[in-house]
């Protein structure tokens, strides 16, 4: 196939078939077997058996399932430095949190423009590669100056046309910081002028940008954590994503250092102060929600606002949501996110399995399907889009072919099932984006993934080479991150 042929949809009507494909049928979905879709100008127009109209071209995928995209509404899109936390604590100690004389001195940007626009193309090329079609970016503020910038956001939509992605694309704002005292004591301040430029700018940044690409580029607001704000820049943060109606997306709920910060800054928890300040609404994604009581869950639910459930990256801190099967049932709209290295919704979708079944106990656990509509329709519908997560005639022709050949996988009965215990990611064939093939045997042309690795690579050693200037009582990296175990050097 010519690159040509890459960039833009294929002409005329495509029809594919599989072993299985996962479809709806009188709003439900239901699994295919043997089964066919048929897309046209970037929409699905048939799906099911025995497809009568013309075709421009047939590819039958043999073992494997054929089904909607994964949305992602927390997609990592920088180098995960997440890793650097794994055995590495308290954040406080290993550069998580600026310290006094870093901040005194000025925070600066520790990557250039072309570090980060490197950064969003490499992270976005990743997200296809899983299978995920529609990405809600976040990256890591440890390292900028401040906000994030109109003009890189700028480069991530050129990226995300380029590769033919389809994204939610708003620089990241925040009124405030922690900050590491010399004694060790952590203090939050708060910059309201700063917070008040970072929302002009995300605002404009919406009005330029929203609809671009024919509506493969869509905006959203993203103001940083819940404690770094005040009451009355989120209440404009809330009224500006009302006004502009673009999503609004805010991390919440997540640490233990949140609940204690919000309590201590206004006296309640963090969705009970949300509610009193008018944030809530459908519109607006919150990250992650495993430190939130029963009473804080009701009332996200009960504001018709959407859990962001990122099971991965919270385990490994040692934190669960409490619990998925009980939530779901409540009326909470639970969508899910990746937010971290490998952005592997499989893995996610596994892991989210699990824990809500460890969570549950014996009663009202969760299923595997229940996993993987939160991974697609839970995400569409926090994004307000019926043609998203559904492979149904009049959905936007965002599909992926999962190849289920593979021995490894062992015996299939179910694949949603299989999906659940021994597939992953890299199990992704081909993925299709508004009728558009972005990648398929694993390769996106244009984009070297061995190339980028090394470069991405060079670019983490860089910027871990200069955690001793922000990082309290400046130790040197090997203090900050001792080894797994004694190196020995030759």
């Amino acid at each position: 196939m010519s690159n040509d042929a890459w960039r833009t949809k294929e002409a005329g009507p495509t029809l594919l078939t599989a072993r299985w494909v996962v479809g709806h049928q009188n709003g439900r979905r239901v699994l295919f077997e043997d089964g066919e879709v048929v897309y046209d100008n970037g929409r699905i127009v048939f799906v099911g058996h025995h497809y009568k109209g013309p075709v421009a071209r047939r590819i039958d995928h043999g073992m494997a399932l054929i089904g909607p995209g994964f949305i992602d509404l927390d997609a990592l899109s920088d180098l995960d430095t997440g890793v650097l936390g794994l055995d590495h604590q308290p954040g406080w100690k290993k550069g998580r949190v600026w310290p006094r004389d870093y901040v005194d001195a000025g925070p600066v940007e520790m990557l250039d423009p072309e570090e980060l626009a490197f950064q969003k193309r490499y992270a976005f090329a990743q997200l296809i590669r899983n299978g995920i079609t529609t990405a809600l970016p976040i990256a890591s503020l440890f390292y900028r100056e401040w906000n994030e910038t109109a003009a890189e956001f700028s480069s991530a939509a050129e990226a995300a046309e380029s590769l033919g992605l389809r994204v939610y694309l708003g620089p990241a704002f925040r009124a405030g910081h922690s900050v590491v005292e010399p004694d060790g004591s952590i203090v939050v301040e708060i910059d309201e002028l700063r917070g008040v430029e970072g929302l002009k700018t995300a605002i404009e940044f919406c009005a330029t940008h929203e609809n671009r690409s024919g509506g493969l580029v869509r905006t959203m607001l993203s103001p940083d954590r819940i404690e770094f704000w005040t009451a009355e820049l989120l209440r404009r943060t809330a009224e500006a994503a009302r006004d502009l109606d673009v999503p609004v997306r805010l991390h919440c709920c997540q640490s233990s250092f949140e609940v204690e910060t919000i309590r201590r800054r206004f006296g309640m928890t963090s969705a009970s102060w949300l509610q009193q300040i008018g944030f809530l609404s459908e519109r607006a994604l919150l990250p992650h929600g495993t430190h939130a009581d029963r009473n804080d869950l009701d009332i996200i639910a009960g504001a018709g606002a959407t859990l962001v459930h990122c099971p991965l990256v919270m385990a490994r801190h040692g934190a669960a949501l409490d619990h998925f099967s009980r939530l779901r049932g409540s009326g909470l709209r639970i969508g899910m996110g990746t937010d971290t290295w490998p952005p592997d919704m499989i893995l996610n979708m596994q892991l989210g399995l699990m824990l809500g079944r460890v969570m549950a106990g014996e009663i009202d656990t969760p299923r595997s399907a229940d996993l993987y509509d939160a991974a697609t329709i839970g995400g569409a519908d926090a994004l307000h889009r019926p043609d998203l997560g559904r492979l149904q005639p009049g959905a936007a022709a965002d599909i992926v072919v999962f190849d289920l050949s593979n021995d490894r996988l062992g015996q299939i009965i179910d694949p949603i099932a299989c999906l659940m215990t021994s597939a992953c990611g890299r199990d992704v064939h081909t993925v299709i984006i508004n009728g558009r093939t972005v990648m398929a045997e694993g390769r996106i042309p244009g984009f070297d993934f061995e190339a980028a690795h090394q470069r991405a690579q060079a670019q983490f050693n860089r910027l871990v080479a200069r955690y001793p200037e922000r990082t309290w009582r400046h130790p040197s990296v090997d203090e900050i991150f001792p080894p797994t175990y004694r190196r020995l050097r030759a």
